[in-house]
């Protein structure tokens, strides 16, 4: 699975600087990041451009505010867009502080998240 490595480290940092755990999963493709156990925010490579992503679950009462921001876009894996996560371009979150708010934006939300049933 492939993402990028240096953003991984980068997200890694903040999240150090913030006190909070997270667990990384490799999923879809690509790196997600879970925090009590539910998918925060995540990266992966886009095969179309060879460029990464990051994968930000904003929540649907936000979602319309982050589209609005630059560099921003619907998340579609299949064809469907996913209401309430979106896909930030590296363009977005070049600085740390930038990358710090996408990242905030979604600890914030993550506490209304609704956890994925465990497969047993």
């Amino acid at each position: 699975m492939a993402y990028d490595e240096f953003l991984a480290d980068r997200i890694r940092h903040v999240l150090k600087q913030k006190s909070v755990f997270a667990e990384e999963k490799k999923m879809m493709g690509g790196l997600c990041f879970m925090v009590d156990d539910k998918m925060c925010f995540g990266m992966h490579i886009d095969k179309k451009t060879d460029s990464s992503l990051f994968m930000a679950r904003v929540g649907t009462d936000q979602y319309e505010k982050a589209l609005s921001k630059p560099h921003c876009m619907e998340m579609n894996f299949t064809g469907r867009t996913m209401k309430g996560y979106v896909f930030v371009s590296v363009e977005g979150i070049d600085s740390d502080k930038d990358l710090e708010s996408w990242i905030q934006m979604c600890l914030d939300f993550n506490p209304l998240a609704k956890s994925s049933k465990k497969k047993s």
